[in-house]
This record gives C-alpha cells, sequence and structure tokens, in this order.
C-alpha cells in the first residue's frame, strides 16, 4: 500500500480540518502520498459534517459521486469519516455499496488499519456517549493546510443540548486534553515553523481538565517559544466570562477576536434553542469585551427561521446586531437535523420567508464589516503572510491580529513572517496594504 496516492475531502468545521490533517499525518507518515487531484488518487477519503443540512447533502452528493469513479478504477478504496457515519453508518452501507471504509468521530485516528485491512467493507462506530474522563483520540502530527497556521484540538464533545444541534449526539460528551499534552503539540508545531495555533473546542470556553481552565491554557500556550499568536474557538456565550477577556488583554500573543455565537436576539426563542442565556446577558459581555478590549474584532453565528420565530423575533436579532455591531458573521436558515429536540417541533416559518430574513441580515452584516473596515483605511495593521493568494499568484495574503483579511505584493520571503503593513484599499471582505516593515516576533 505504500506509495499509494489518497485525497481527503473535508466538509465542515476547524475540527474536521484539523481530524483531516492528522488523518492526513498519519498516512504520509506510513509511506502514503497526498494528492489535490482526485482521479489520480488510488484512495478517497470524505471526512463529513452532519451539523446542517446542507454540507451533510453535499457529503452525500460527493459520495455518491464516487461511484462513477470507482468503475473507471476498481482498485479505488472509498473511506467514509466523521459525524455522517457517526450517525448513520447503516445507511450508507446500504445506499452506496462502493464505500470500503466507515469510520465515526472516535476512531478516525485508525484510518491506516483499515485502509490496509484485506476486509472490505470495513466498518467501526464507537458509542457517543463513551463515558471518558480526558481525551480519546491520541496526539497525531499533522499534515498542515497551512505551514504557518495549526490548529490544535484541546476539548471535543458538548454538553449543552441546544435544541437545534447534532453535535451531542454524534460527537459526545465533553472531553478536555490535557494541558501538558496540549503544550507538547504545540511544542512540536513550533519547531516545525508554525507561527499561529488555534486552540478548538465544540464549546471551548469550557476546556476543563482538574480545574485547569480555558485562561489558563492559553497562559500555557503562550510560553511555547516560537508561537507569536493564539487564538481560539468556539467560544459559548453560556461559558465566555471576564477570566477570558482579562487572558485576551494581558497575554501579547493571544489574538483580539471572539467568536461568539449569539444564534439569536430573540429571548423567546433563546429559551426554544435552550441555549442558556438571555440577551440581554449576551449583550453585557459583549459590551464588557469591547470595553475591556477596544480593539477586539466580534464575530458570531446566527440561525433564521427557527421553529416558531416570528417577525417580532426577527427584529430582535436584528436589534441585537445593531448594538453588538460585528466585524464578521455566519447566517444560516434552519435546517430540521435528526435525533435533536427541534426535529420534532413544526418548521413553521415558510423557505421564502427565511430567505428573506437571511438577506436582511446578511446585507445588514456586510454593512457594519465594510464601516469596520472602512475605520482601518490608513492605519497600520500587523499581519502574518500565509502565503500566495490562491486568486492572483502575483499577490500574497496575511491577516491581522483581529482575523481580517489583507492582500499584499508578492515578496517570498515574507512567508511565515509578522509584518506591519498600511491599509490602502477596503472591501466588506479583505482589505489591500503596502508592506512598511517585516517584524522579528512579537514586538508590541
Amino acid at each position: 500500500m505504500k506509495g499509494r496516492r489518497f485525497f481527503v475531502k473535508t466538509f465542515g468545521c476547524q475540527m474536521n480540518v484539523n481530524d483531516s490533517e492528522k488523518m492526513a499525518g498519519i498516512l504520509v507518515s506510513a509511506g502514503y502520498k497526498k494528492t489535490d487531484n482526485l482521479k489520480e488518487a488510488d484512495i478517497v477519503i470524505v471526512n463529513t459534517c452532519s451539523v446542517r443540512a446542507k454540507p451533510d447533502n453535499k457529503a452525500y452528493s460527493f459520495i455518491g459521486e464516487l461511484k462513477r469513479l470507482k468503475k473507471e478504477k476498481p482498485e479505488l478504496v472509498v473511506a467514509v469519516t466523521g459525524c455522517v457515519p457517526q450517525r448513520d453508518w447503516k445507511f450508507i452501507l446500504e445506499r452506496y455499496p462502493h464505500v470500503d471504509v466507515i469510520l465515526g468521530t472516535f476512531n478516525f485516528y485508525r484510518i491506516l488499519d483499515f485502509l490496509e485491512s484485506s476486509s472490505k467493507p470495513s466498518v467501526e462506530i464507537l458509542d457517543t456517549f463513551l463515558e471518558n474522563e480526558g481525551e480519546i483520540i491520541p496526539s497525531i502530527e499533522p499534515l498542515l493546510t497551512n505551514p504557518f497556521v495549526a490548529y490544535v484540538t484541546v476539548q471535543r464533545g458538548c454538553n449543552r443540548f441546544c435544541t437545534y444541534c447534532i453535535v451531542p449526539y454524534v460527537r459526545g460528551r465533553e472531553r478536555s486534553v490535557p494541558p501538558e499534552n496540549v503544550v507538547d503539540e504545540v511544542k512540536r508545531l513550533a519547531e516545525e515553523d508554525v507561527k499561529e495555533v488555534h486552540l478548538l473546542g465544540q464549546n471551548v470556553d469550557f476546556y476543563n481538565y482538574n480545574g485547569i481552565r480555558l485562561p489558563d491554557l492559553l497562559y500555557m500556550v503562550s510560553q511555547v517559544e516560537g508561537i507569536e499568536r493564539v487564538r481560539f474557538t468556539t467560544s459559548h456565550p453560556a461559558g465566555f466570562d471576564i477570566s477570558i477577556i482579562k487572558a485576551i488583554k494581558e497575554i501579547p500573543k493571544v489574538c483580539e477576536y471572539v467568536h461568539l455565537p449569539p444564534q439569536s436576539g430573540s429571548n423567546r426563542i433563546l429559551e426554544r434553542m435552550n441555549r442558556g442565556y438571555t440577551r440581554e446577558e449576551y449583550i453585557e459581555k459583549v459590551m464588557m469585551l469591547k470595553e475591556k478590549v477596544p480593539d477586539v474584532a466580534l464575530s458570531g453565528d446566527f440561525i433564521v427561521g427557527f421553529p416558531g420565530e416570528t417577525a417580532e423575533d426577527f427584529e430582535q436579532t436584528l436589534s441585537l446586531v445593531e448594538t453588538c455591531v460585528f466585524d464578521q458573521a455566519f447566517v444560516f436558515e434552519y435546517s430540521p437535523r435528526p435525533l435533536t429536540k427541534a426535529f420534532s417541533f413544526k418548521d413553521d416559518v415558510p423557505k421564502n420567508e427565511k430567505n428573506r430574513r437571511l438577506m436582511e441580515l446578511n446585507n445588514l452584516l456586510k454593512k457594519q464589516a465594510e464601516e469596520k473596515n472602512l475605520s482601518l483605511l490608513g492605519s497600520v495593521q500587523e499581519i502574518l503572510v500565509e502565503g500566495l493568494s490562491p486568486s492572483n499568484s502575483e499577490k500574497m495574503i496575511g491577516r491581522t491580529r483581529n482575523n481580517k483579511i489583507v492582500i499584499i505584493d508578492r515578496n517570498d520571503s515574507l512567508k511565515g513572517k509578522l509584518a506591519n503593513v498600511k491599509i490602502e484599499e477596503i472591501t466588506p471582505f479583505y482589505m489591500k496594504g503596502k508592506v512598511i516593515k517585516q517584524l522579528a516576533g512579537v514586538e508590541r
């Protein structure tokens, strides 16, 4: 099997990206070769997401398309991993007989064993609700998508049971990685010239290992030599507190960026969603964050058209957005997910009304993003230069500390470096600038 080429298709969140990078790292270490060309692959791994209907359907569509490729290449091995098989492995087995390997969210790291097994199809789905005090995923060296930016999973699973969310059913209960394991992984990444790490968790604010919480972990990771920036996601408003704000304010390496999804601005809908906070509590935390960290960028997620959402409820969401002011946000139309409590709710907001609300909210958020970017015109921003622009080989891209994309002229010597850039042009989605100084490290 060594020397065979594999292709990975990833759907969903940063945690899925991290899991895919770890699977790729396992295979490369065993002598396999990664390819970005689907047609030349000997192995195709589909890492799936089931949090919303759209990525779920996209995954099934892609899996279905592989049937034709396997007819052309009968020796092709197709593996499906992640949240979709964790929930629907029997359906995959029956509907897609061309799939050879099926693994869930708990055992993706065994991909090599199953690819090399002579038994096909090979299926292993572990119990979602295993009682584990610690992390069950071993430390694995990933094959990074971006050589200078790495994801580090520090917490998996969720105990919140929001009524619309399938995550607890496919990712299981909250489990935190021992802090020494996190620090060791970050040190290895720093030795590979990684400059920025993102600490990941389904609810990263609830990280807790023997009393060590997220702020403690941020201090520990920031001590790793060579790492210039630290980010964390996804925060849950119920767990976000002053200790986290204090860490952002006090630790130079922790970036001024928080992804804090409100989902709705209506207390009635938040209660139906079982989110565990009110709009007033959310606004209070955002105001406290912006007071303590004035340069912070705020992003979030919103669901429009949740069962029972009235025009007045939606107006409350618009009001919350106008009050908090977001740099970026992701808006989704509600889609019923199997296993969740809301799956039994009457999906009573018409599709065209969901679409209208989505467009109205997106337009407001786009306006806010443009105004926020406009305030940076002429300013000097620190960016980490990540590499070439995917749309223009004469340009490079980087991100500011508050996660805004900046386009600069190509200069290969800047790859993986920090640089001060003067912002000369803005759009709602990115900015353009001119490098005025390369930085040696954290100069703040």
